[in-house]
């Protein structure tokens, strides 16, 4: 059973509750600056008229309030939410008789601003942080138009925190859709390659079977008048082809519905099962003469299955197009390799058959095993398949 992996910790912190992390950071730098630290001569910054007092603490308190309902909308409206925020980031400058809005008041603004751009939509994520800078703008443009002094400079760098938090978050938003895109086209692949793999299986699989029925019902039908005995063995040759293929069709139709990919690979036949094909095709008129090199050893399955599934195919090409009665089949054992060679003496075409899948088939499983195939006619007349297997590292 598939067992999804646990989320690192900090990605299961949500956003409301980053948000207000950064809030209370905010807060509690405020604070700090405001008195005097071991090591300093004074404060770093002078606190307000009533910064300490009564009226100023609950400004603060009202701002920070704000801040945690935003965090509690974040997740939901996340555009009331930074409106909320905004807002809170303005009340809690009063008590503190600033020129401008500090980076401290706008840390949780910031936060905002990332989750936004890197869960929402784009226009969402723009919209944002163009309201946040317009506050920011406001801000100062109020104090201007009061004859108020106004930090300039210093809003411009937290400004730029905030275009830099949306970056971060539009950064991790488009690497995430970029995963999915990833994600979606490799499933997409997977669907094709299995596809495919199941009908090179169902062609191989009927292709043969098909071929040699056809060619014994066509000698029963011949001679079902003056050799019966001749007759009633190619309808039980046909017969037990018949059976072999159905159970065969019906183990892959069976993987296939419950999922299970490994089953039709285990299920089909290799080269073991060579001698039981090669009696079969010559039941159906068609000799096989098979020569064996190398040292005879067990392969890997997709090797195996593959190097069956090239010879039977072909063999069903000789029986259906060579007019031939012989043909004979190498496979040699080789160290880094196995190779397989299918020729005959036979008719067949001057070039390959167009518009059919047997060889396409052939060269496809071989080249997904990154061998090489070869299918041409002979320069005596006949047909030459060719195939080469390696065998890699961790496949000897």
């Amino acid at each position: 059973m598939h067992v999804t992996p646990p989320s690192p910790p900090l990605k299961r912190v949500p956003p409301g509750a980053w948000t207000v992390l950064a809030w209370w950071a905010g807060l509690v730098f405020t604070f700090l600056i405001r008195f005097r630290l071991p090591g300093e001569s004074g404060p770093a910054k002078l606190a307000g008229s009533f910064f300490f007092e009564w009226d100023g603490l609950t400004w603060l308190a009202v701002s920070t309030a704000l801040a945690h309902v935003a965090a509690v909308l974040l997740p939901r409206r996340p555009m009331p939410a930074l409106g909320v925020l905004l807002a809170a980031a303005v009340l809690a400058c009063v008590p503190l008789g600033v020129a401008e809005i500090p980076l401290a008041q706008f840390l949780a603004v910031d936060a905002a601003l990332y989750f936004i751009a890197a869960g929402h939509a784009r226009r969402t994520g723009i919209v944002a942080l163009l309201g946040a800078l317009t506050v920011l703008a406001g801000y100062l443009t109020v104090r201007v138009l009061a004859g108020w002094p106004a930090g300039t400079s210093a809003e411009l760098a937290v400004a730029m925190t905030a275009v830099i938090a949306w970056l971060v978050g539009h950064s991790v938003r488009q690497a995430r859709e970029h995963a999915e895109t990833l994600a979606a086209t490799a499933t997409a692949r997977a669907v094709a390659d299995e596809r495919l793999r199941l009908s090179r299986e169902l062609h191989d699989t009927v292709a043969h079977s098909i071929g040699v029925i056809a060619l014994q019902a066509g000698a029963a039908r011949r001679v079902i008048h003056t050799q019966p005995d001749r007759a009633g063995q190619a309808l039980g040759d046909i017969e037990t082809v018949g059976r072999e293929t159905l159970s065969g069709l019906r183990r892959m139709l069976g993987a296939m519905r419950h999922g299970d990919r490994s089953r039709p690979l285990d299920a089909a036949p290799g080269l073991s099962d060579l001698d039981r094909l090669v009696a079969t095709t010559t039941d159906a008129g068609v000799h096989v003469e098979v020569r064996r090199l190398g040292e005879l050893r067990p392969l890997p399955p997709e090797i195996d299955v593959s190097a069956y599934r090239i010879i039977q195919e072909a063999i069903t090409n000789v029986v259906r197009h060579a007019g031939t009665s012989r043909c004979q089949v190498s496979i040699d054992y080789r160290d880094d390799e196995l190779t397989v060679e299918v020729l005959d003496g036979g008719r067949g075409p001057r070039r390959p058959p167009e518009g059919g899948y047997g060889l396409v088939g052939m060269q496809e499983r071989v080249h997904l095993l990154r061998g090489s195939f070869s299918a041409a006619p002979r320069a005596g007349g006949g047909f030459r398949v060719a195939a080469r297997l390696p065998l890699t590292a961790e496949t000897r």
